[in-house]
């Protein structure tokens, strides 16, 4: 393992470690099937094996990496099985949440849903760093989560969301040219029926929505033997 990961702040160590090796995931530092050991974590992150332990277990509950008594930690695989059922809790949830946010957003927040656009239109013209537009998909669908306004319901996408963003870089590592032609058009469909009254398409859209990723990700996975 490189010396490219940063020394801890003392914040809440055991958070501080789980927020630094989950973004060394997201960043490709720590590819799916990677092991995680402690002593050298400790070290890297300058924290003790108890604060790296804690955070592991906390990226364990997210979904990001697993782990057993008479086996070391690694960072998950990600797998058809794995990729059908997040998706379909996504796309319920997310139905649920745009529908919800539909009557409950405030202009502000609408805007701000404009603006990731925006970036995402931005990030694009300059070349489209796959990372930064996957970071900008999961922000955007954070704020419709928060315009909705439903504790439980953010609870629920929050519970499965650092595995929909692992998830939606496998899918641009694997199919980057069919997220990239539509990443900018599906979001700013969502965001103009957010205005709209029309729930319906709204939620059919939603739906529609996380369908398309799923399938993009499922058609680049290698079949099972």
């Amino acid at each position: 393992m490189s010396s490219a990961l940063p020394k801890a702040a003392r914040r809440g160590l055991a958070d501080e470690a789980a927020d630094l090796v989950r973004a060394a995931i997201f960043s490709g530092h720590f590819p799916p099937g990677a092991p995680l050991r402690e002593v050298e974590l400790a070290q890297r992150l300058g924290v003790s094996r108890g604060s790296v332990r804690e955070g592991l277990a906390q990226l364990e509950h997210e979904g990001l990496v697993r782990g057993g008594w008479h086996r070391g930690t690694t960072v998950i695989r990600v797998t058809a099985e794995d990729a059908q059922e997040v998706y379909a809790l996504r796309a319920a949830l997310d139905r649920l949440a745009a529908t919800t946010a539909r009557r409950a957003a405030t202009a502000e927040q609408l805007c701000a849903l404009d603006r990731l656009v925006a970036e995402m239109t931005a990030e694009i013209a300059e070349g489209g760093d796959a990372p930064r537009l996957v970071a900008l998909d999961i922000a955007f669908h954070d704020q419709i989560y928060a315009a909705a306004g439903n504790g439980r319901l953010t609870s629920a996408w929050e519970a499965i969301r650092s595995q929909v963003h692992l998830f939606q870089l496998r899918r641009v590592d694997v199919a980057y040219d069919h997220y990239r032609a539509r990443v900018v058009d599906e979001h700013r469909e969502l965001a103009d029926l957010l205005r709209s009254g029309d729930i319906r398409t709204l939620a059919r859209r939603a739906e529609e929505h996380v369908e398309s990723a799923r399938r993009s990700l499922l058609a680049g996975l290698p079949t099972a033997p």
